[in-house]
């Protein structure tokens, strides 16, 4: 595992040779070595060196120099367009705020710089002539696809409360297990997610979520994602009684975020789709019943949302698709016209896109032939997309100004006409043409003057 070679690109490789030409060690350290061990293209290069930042900086005086957090040690240095953060070796001191050190100590040692990191697979350094350091064996764990923490885990959750989101987003994006000891201290030591803010929770569990193992890890870690969503805690074992449903309404909500495409919006949307259930739940001799869920979990995902401090565009679709997400699909064109009318094309295949899953996630009995109906409902949406169908006023063959310029008097009866023509286009018993549209106007005024 440690006999590899990483090529960073030229800007890298610049940085890495600037600092070795003037005297200093220098790594690629981190995500990036950890990436490239694994086959995948590293998204940011990062660099460690025993160079202090003023020496940084003396080395890149021709570059772009951002000093991004000198007191920490970094420094970004921007060559051929590409930002690359350097940080000098060193020793964090105490995590008062269970966020970020108090103070730092620099080194020159580089074992000590990767032992402050969180994750052996995210404590390796490489050098294109001097290999991989690897002090805590991260490259093993990469091989058995384990996620550990450097040393005590306990101590490295204490020293930033965060880390317990990120050992569980690593285990999901990467689908690995967590070692039985971090993920003892995982559980044990989830109130100190108290002390984050919502926006770098956020950030992690919307990462997590749309992780190829979202689903084993959440149903692993209930109580950790409870601790920062406990909005969702009532839906944990409630059995649903019903013949349409094989699994309690946690269990079903994780089935459906795992069939979702891994899109933050629609890995929202199924996770808070049915927190409106225990709430409504009522039971007659057919069995089990969650009448109005759908409202109920808008409001509920409305005050979850809220306090996730998430991006008011993401707030707005999550809520749009959790309120639609039980309307009946009668099957027919007309109905994907008309929701797509209301909603917006790109709302409306999330919409359908969550039905499927929605509907992967319910009893075998009846799974396959809804699954298919579901392929069906969505096949049809490309087609009407792809035949540029008028499905909205703006694909009208009219505007308001040819309303006005045919008698219709200003003001809302311009609008009222538009969408009295779009719902005659949609329902077909008028074509999308400019002469008919406007015919049809005329006759309408005609019978209006003639009344």
């Amino acid at each position: 595992m440690t006999q590899f070679h990483i090529t960073p690109p030229a800007p890298v490789q610049t940085a890495l040779d600037r600092l070795n030409a003037a005297g200093f060690e220098a790594f690629v350290v981190g995500g990036c070595v950890r990436d490239a061990l694994r086959g995948a293209e590293p998204h940011d290069w990062d660099c460690t060196t025993n160079a202090k930042p003023q020496q940084i900086c003396a080395c890149f005086r021709d570059f772009h120099v951002i000093e991004t957090g000198l007191q920490h040690g970094t420094v970004t240095v921007v060559i051929d367009h590409m930002p690359i953060e350097i940080t000098t070796y060193r020793i964090d001191g105490v995590y008062a705020d269970h966020r970020r050190p108090d103070s730092v100590t620099f080194t020159d040692s580089l074992t000590d710089d990767l032992a402050r990191r969180d994750f052996t697979v995210n404590a390796m350094a490489y050098h294109p002539e001097r290999g991989l350091i690897d002090p805590f064996h991260g490259a093993d764990d990469l091989q058995c696809r384990m996620i550990r923490c450097v040393g005590n885990p306990q101590d490295r959750f204490e020293e930033d409360g965060l880390r317990i989101l990120r050992a569980m987003r690593f285990a999901s994006v990467l689908d690995f297990a967590v070692d039985p000891q971090t993920a003892a201290a995982v559980r044990m030591q989830k109130t100190l997610l108290h002390h984050i803010s919502a926006e770098r929770i956020d950030t992690e569990l919307t990462k997590l979520l749309c992780g190829a193992a979202a689903e084993r890890v959440l149903t692993e870690f209930a109580e950790v994602l409870f601790t920062v969503l406990p909005e969702l805690e009532p839906m944990y074992g409630f059995d649903q009684r019903n013949p349409h449903h094989d699994y309690d309404v946690y269990t079903h909500t994780l089935k459906t975020v795992a069939a979702c495409p891994p899109e933050p919006v629609l890995r929202w949307a199924a996770l808070l789709h049915d927190t409106g259930k225990p709430h409504v739940f009522t039971e007659d001799a057919r069995g089990g019943h969650f009448y109005r869920h759908a409202t109920v979990s808008v409001e509920i995902a409305k005050r979850a949302l809220k306090a996730m401090k998430c991006d008011r565009k993401r707030f707005d679709r999550v809520l749009l698709l959790v309120e639609k997400h039980d309307l009946v699909m009668n099957g027919t064109e007309k109905q994907i016209k008309r929701i797509v009318s209301q909603i917006g094309m790109d709302a409306a295949e999330q919409l359908l896109l969550l039905h499927k899953a929605d509907v992967t996630a319910q009893a075998a009995c009846h799974r396959a032939e809804r699954i298919a109906e579901s392929d069906r409902l969505l096949a049809m949406l490309a087609a009407l997309r792809a035949a540029d169908a008028c499905m909205s006023l703006k694909q009208l063959a009219v505007s308001g100004s040819d309303l006005l310029a045919a008698g219709v008097p200003e003001g809302r009866a311009v609008g009222a006409m538009l969408n009295r023509l779009l719902d005659a286009v949609i329902e077909g018993s008028l074509p999308n043409e400019r002469d008919a549209l406007l015919a049809y106007v005329q006759e309408q005024g005609d019978q209006t003057g003639n009344a």
